[in-house]
């Protein structure tokens, strides 16, 4: 198997991730005379700020996502394939992905992070984690039916387990989806299940630092505080989750609470790329890089987004936050210094310029920085549904969004609440296997010979 795609007398730039960073640099190259491939493991782009509302079943999962290969309609020389990245040879300009070999003239490293379990087996086996689409979708199934299974459950302990919800991580996330869960206790599961004693359903918010929303002032932490403890949300400070055993979530203090709904959204580490020096893995084993995001010791190599960690600014010492505005911004620049290269001309140094923070907790219940000012209540939350409307790709995605959030306003309900099972097809599970023994094949070939490795494919 390959990537089937002709080299020509253009450059080449290969961009592993479709996230917002590895998406910019895409778009940034459109008017330029590169060959541009993306390389991402999903077929779609998805809109992270907003998982959590298909989690609780405010949005359709199509509503924040949009296919990779209807971005690139019409663009010559575009090109999208569905792989996962397995290995780079930068000596060689190629990579080594699950459908074959590519090779390079340019690299730029944009594949994001992964949830941090903090080296936790029990946890990362068992705890419900809500990073991606399918992520939510799981964790939508997996709330539904706690609910249902409540109703019917002759064990009064049990019935606790499946009504009690413990959520991990007291960032944005944590308490994005902790505000929606108990929005969803009030309004929706007393009309949905009428034998339900909704008294019943606990909400645990734990958060192992001393405030809520760390990278917001203290006044936005306290406000954020306060809205989830009027909505009954449980919130527990300076406390760590040790272990998740028997249906029981143990934390530092030595207390538990049964549980079979563990939601972990306690943090992300970068997610591994094989082929790079352990010289270039900084704090986090997010890669190093230089203020033109340059892979230290590497020409052709960038690194952006959630993955990279810059040197050299000194108001982030530790690396730019891990958020969406960060990778926009890198990504836009990066497009632009990789034509400045090609034209001889001098590089942009990146400098990152915070354009603010911002999270809901629920209807008219938010908290927002921007510009220096600070906001709450329902001027934070008019500003957070708009920059978020106007950041999701696609017309039709907005409408829809919109449709959703005023329907959800005014009647106090949600559309989306189905158990829905993926199956997987004989043929499609024919693909995976084929894929994973090629991948394995190829992986084999690669290292066993000094030799192949020498000889850069042509794909």
């Amino acid at each position: 198997m390959s990537f089937n795609i002709e080299r020509n007398d253009k450059k080449r730039v290969v961009i592993i991730g479709g996230g917002f960073g590895g998406l910019r640099v895409a778009q940034g190259l459109r008017k330029s005379n590169f060959q541009v491939i993306l390389v991402d493991k999903n077929n779609y782009h998805q809109f992270p700020p907003l998982i959590y509302q298909i989690a609780t079943a405010g949005l359709n999962p199509s509503s924040i996502s949009f296919p990779f290969r209807k971005l690139f309609e019409d663009r010559k020389d575009y090109y999208f394939r569905m792989a996962e990245l397995t290995c780079i040879y930068p000596e060689h300009n190629y990579i080594q992905t699950s459908i074959g070999k590519i090779d390079y003239d340019y690299l730029i490293l944009a594949n994001g992070t992964k949830t941090n379990f903090f080296n936790n087996g029990n946890v990362e086996e068992w705890a419900i984690p809500m990073k991606t689409v399918p992520e939510a979708m799981g964790l939508r199934n997996t709330l539904l039916a706690s609910f249902e299974r409540s109703v019917t459950c002759s064990s009064e302990q049990e019935r606790d387990e499946f009504l009690n919800i413990v959520i991990v991580g007291g960032g944005p996330s944590g308490v994005e989806i902790a505000g929606a869960i108990a929005e969803m206790r009030r309004y929706v599961l007393p009309k949905d299940y009428p034998d339900m004693d909704t008294s019943r359903v606990h909400i645990h918010l734990i958060e192992g630092g001393k405030r809520l929303l760390a990278g917001m002032s203290e006044e936005s932490s306290e406000k954020a505080l306060n809205f989830l403890k009027k909505m009954n949300v449980e919130v527990k400070l300076n406390t760590f989750v040790t272990d998740y055993t028997d249906n029981s979530v143990r934390m530092n203090d030595g207390s538990s609470i049964g549980t079979r709904n563990l939601i972990w959204v306690g943090g992300v580490t970068a997610n591994s790329v094989n082929g790079l020096p352990d010289s270039v893995l900084g704090r986090g084993r997010r890669i190093i890089v230089d203020n033109h995001n340059k892979v230290k010791g590497f020409e052709n190599i960038f690194a952006i987004g959630d993955v990279a960690i810059m040197e050299g600014d000194p108001k982030y010492p530790n690396g730019h936050p891990q958020m969406a505005q960060p990778s926009i911004q890198q990504g836009t620049l990066l497009a632009k210094n990789i034509m400045a290269m090609e034209k001889g001309q001098p590089l942009t140094d990146f400098t990152y310029k915070d354009l603010g923070c911002m999270a809901t907790i629920g209807k008219n219940k938010a908290v927002a920085e921007i510009a220096g000012c600070k906001f709450g209540g329902f001027i934070a939350w008019i500003l957070w549904m708009a920059v978020h409307l106007v950041s999701i790709l696609g017309v039709k995605n907005k409408f829809f969004v919109f449709m959703d959030w005023i329907w959800s306003y005014f009647t106090y309900d949600q559309s989306n609440r189905m158990i829905l099972r993926s199956t997987q097809s004989k043929v499609m599970k024919n693909i995976e296997d084929t894929l994973r023994e090629l991948h394995g094949h190829e992986d084999g070939k690669a290292s066993a010979s000094e030799e192949e490795q020498k000889s850069a494919p042509k794909a």
